[in-house]
């Protein structure tokens, strides 16, 4: 019974990540395809450029809370199925069933992963909130979100890294999830890293 709730749970979160809560607000409220505006990613920070503010807050809460939920569904079973499950989920999001496997970048489900790991898994907000402040020194420095994105990123990995060497097999896993995301986050950046290297990478204006 175990193993059947291990694969649901898994099945569940990769589901739950492949809703495209960014297509969906765009089509919905604002009667737009966000895949045929700005960079076309359909992703919190598109929506936001595209549709603005409020669109962009909901599309990235909403794209972190659905991986919180499956870490929590998972956790039901085992830590171990619940970080298996967030990290499907961030998969999920990258490569989506309900949008022909053409996602966003995973950024706002990379800290939906690290909230959900952070209090159901580990109970240790330092997971989320170190690679946030990450995010937002970056940002402040560089003013671009893909930078900031893939350097808090790497950090949450180490940090990771440094935690949990040296413990059980579980901690193991959650080092080798923790990397996998963040070659994902990077592999998907990789036209923005172009760009950057180019100086052709859009730049915020409000911090």
């Amino acid at each position: 019974m175990n193993s059947l709730w291990f694969i649901l749970s898994c099945i569940t979160g990769y589901l739950l990540g492949s809703i495209p809560f960014a297509l969906v607000i765009a089509r919905v409220f604002y009667k737009k395809d966000l895949r045929q505006y700005g960079s076309g990613n359909p992703g919190g920070t598109n929506a936001g450029r595209v549709l603005g503010k409020k669109a962009g807050v909901s599309v990235i809460v909403l794209d972190a809370l659905k991986v919180v939920l499956a870490i929590w569904f998972g956790s039901l079973v085992s830590p171990l199925c619940g970080m298996l499950s967030g990290f499907l989920c961030c998969l999920g999001h990258c490569y989506p069933i309900f949008a022909h496997f053409k996602g966003g970048k995973a950024v706002a489900s990379m800290y939906g992963f690290l909230l959900g790991m952070s209090i159901f898994v580990f109970a240790n907000p330092f997971y989320f909130i170190a690679p946030v402040l990450m995010f937002f020194i970056v940002l402040y420095l560089y003013k671009m979100v893909s930078v900031a994105s893939i350097c808090a990123a790497v950090f949450s990995s180490l940090q990771i890294l440094s935690m949990n060497w040296g413990g059980n097999w579980e901690n193991y896993m959650l080092i080798l999830c923790s990397w996998a995301l963040t070659i994902l986050i990077i592999y998907r950046h990789r036209s923005n890293i172009e760009k950057v290297r180019n100086n052709q990478e859009s730049k915020v204006t409000w911090i």
